[in-house]
């Protein structure tokens, strides 16, 4: 299908381009302000919320036949913001539960887990879709399919889903009372504190910023 055709019917709730497009856009609206930090109690189950939901859009690119764009080589797509800013203010946002760890590739065996920070994580994802987002505002709706398509597979559709996992964790730490774990010295912009003070302020934090705006009693001992 070519891109006039399907740029011809982008305003039909049922056609798949809009509903991915309509998925990709709400994800870019809530993360962006979420990052506003007006909620910041409420962050991690909006985040939560919101990446969940980005997964089932991917989910259905990953399900659908490859998309092949019409041109061999992807047009300029023009000027793309950075996500600089929005990184930047996840980062304060989430901070001391911002790093984990990570697994790269579940099939290769013995490999280390490594850190990684749902900031980063969370400014790559907007990168990727953002770049699909000017092709399909500029009418290059098959390109755009095929770039978010392209980018499940490749970037955003992994990163995205050991965010889900580390912001699964650290609400149900919340939830179920449970203290979090050593984090092992992963902050590295933070040697100078020990296993132990990260542990307690990350748990501290969790509990009086996080937990406190959900309503839920102190962490037991």
């Amino acid at each position: 299908m070519s891109d006039a055709t399907l740029h011809a019917t982008e305003h039909n709730p049922d056609d798949f381009v809009v509903q991915i497009a309509d998925q990709v856009e709400s994800f870019l609206v809530a993360v962006t302000e979420v990052a506003k930090g007006d909620e910041p109690g409420l962050a991690v189950p909006f985040l939560l919320l919101e990446v969940s939901q980005l997964l089932l859009a991917g989910g259905r690119l990953g399900a659908h036949e490859d998309i092949v764009p019409d041109e061999r080589y992807e047009p300029d797509p023009g000027f793309e913001p950075d996500a600089d800013e929005l990184r930047e203010n996840l980062a304060r946002l989430l901070e001391p539960v911002d790093v984990y760890s990570e697994v790269f590739d579940p099939y290769e065996p013995r490999k280390a887990p490594v850190p990684a920070r749902i900031s980063d994580d969370l400014a790559d994802v907007i990168a990727d879709l953002r770049h699909g987002m000017v092709h399909y505002r500029a009418g290059r709706t098959t390109e755009a399919l095929w770039w978010w398509q392209f980018s499940y597979f490749s970037n955003w559709g992994s990163t995205a889903s050991a965010t889900l996992r580390a912001l699964h964790s650290v609400l149900a730490h919340i939830r179920l009372d449970q203290p979090l774990e050593e984090l092992n010295g992963l902050d590295t912009d933070q040697s100078t504190l020990g296993d132990e003070t990260l542990e307690f302020e990350a748990g501290r934090v969790m509990q009086e910023e996080i937990g406190g705006r959900l309503g839920l009693g102190p962490v037991k001992s």
